[in-house]
């Protein structure tokens, strides 16, 4: 990678988190050149990628919170890191009560990953949705209607101006930059990335205060030898999440631990994993650029700016919004249409696999969801 490589050249070594955000979203790096979800030419599969089901129990949950604000006219989805645009697509198909008021915003740092948005969506430009007031007529006291919805905007970040509705986040916490540390018999260390002829391998070099101090308070009896990370980036990100909402509500889907010092007791090769053409990848610093980095969030941390509302297994949200009503309703309609045989039967048919595939606890089913209310 040409720029880790002139980082490298320039500075010596580099924190992890810079790395990480380097390899993922640098120039050359794996999300910028397009990798991600997806089935056909993806490196993974996320819920959204497994079918539209996900999708359509997701189109339930908006429509609950959308009840729940007093059906407003203007109802802005903000969904960050959306990639190709799968989840918004499953939504709109789903052709949820809000659909007039909905203004579903996709948010995606990718060039590559958001001009493929508008291949199976329609876009629109961002002032319909997030432009100025509008105008009325001279001597018309009441305001232009509110155009019917749903209309979709892609940008490159989260907008600014506040909006009444939700912010929706399927696995992007464990994308974010994150540093790490490492136990020592007098205190703490951190890892950094250095160069050793063309290879990349660990620095550890003693951590500043506020860092050790903070990994103190995350994990006082982590034993030598043992590794966290530090998430101030999906800290940060939560924060910046929270400003945007003015009235509804922050979703977060993801795999998570409830405190930080549950991964000081594990191989931090368990907690950071990488993923590339659909398979597990291999050391966080080899393919630097062709692999995706992760690491589990530690709900801990998020804590600091303010504890969820909602911490559930994925499984149990699925449940608790009607997916198995779904899954019904698809076998019902499968046996009506089985003889015929056409798409909405093989649509049917599929919310059975795809409701076990979501559900699965070694698997999908056991990711986190996070839901904050505002106010």
């Amino acid at each position: 990678m040409d720029a880790l490589d002139e980082r490298l050249d320039r500075q010596g070594s580099l924190r992890f988190d810079e790395y990480v955000d380097l390899v993922l979203y640098g120039a050359d790096g794996f999300y910028s050149r397009g990798g991600g979800a997806g089935r056909s030419g993806g490196d993974f599969l996320t819920s959204p990628e497994v079918g539209p089901l996900f999708g359509a129990v997701v189109a339930r949950h908006l429509d609950a919170e959308w009840v729940r604000l007093g059906r407003p006219e203007e109802f802005v989805v903000v969904e960050a890191a959306a990639g190709r645009g799968a989840l918004a697509l499953a939504v709109l198909a789903a052709e949820p009560a809000c659909a007039a008021a909905l203004r579903y915003v996709l948010v995606e740092r990718s060039p590559v990953l958001r001009a493929r948005q508008g291949e199976h969506l329609s876009l629109a430009e961002p002032f319909v949705v997030l432009g100025a007031p509008r105008e009325v007529d001279d001597g018309d006291a009441d305001p232009l209607p509110v155009p019917d919805g749903p209309f979709v905007v892609s940008l490159p970040e989260v907008p600014a101006e506040p909006v009444t509705g939700v912010v929706i986040a399927n696995e992007l916490l464990d994308n974010l930059p994150f540093r790490i540390l490492e136990r020592t018999q007098d205190g703490w260390d951190e890892l950094r990335v250095a160069r050793r002829g063309s290879t990349l391998v660990e620095l550890l070099v003693p951590a500043d205060e506020a860092a050790a101090a903070h990994a103190d308070a995350l994990a006082p009896s982590a034993p030598p030898g043992s590794r966290i990370p530090l998430q101030e980036r999906a800290v940060s990100w939560l924060r910046a999440a929270f400003e945007v909402v003015d009235r509804g509500s922050v979703v977060l889907f993801d795999y998570a631990v409830s405190a930080t010092a549950e991964l000081a007791v594990r191989p931090w090769t368990e907690w950071v994993r990488t993923y590339a053409e659909h398979g597990r990848g291999g050391p966080p610093l080899d393919r630097a650029g062709d692999q995706d980095v992760t690491t589990e969030v530690a709900v801990d941390q998020l804590a600091a700016v303010r504890r969820p509302d909602v911490d559930v297994d994925q499984a149990d949200w699925l449940r608790s919004r009607g997916i198995d009503s779904l899954v019904d309703e698809g076998r019902r309609t499968w046996e009506e249409r089985a003889g015929v045989g056409d798409l909405a039967a093989l649509r049917a048919r599929s919310r059975v696999a795809e409701s076990e595939a979501l559900t699965d606890p070694s698997g999908l089913g056991a990711f986190r969801v996070l839901e904050w209310h505002l106010p």
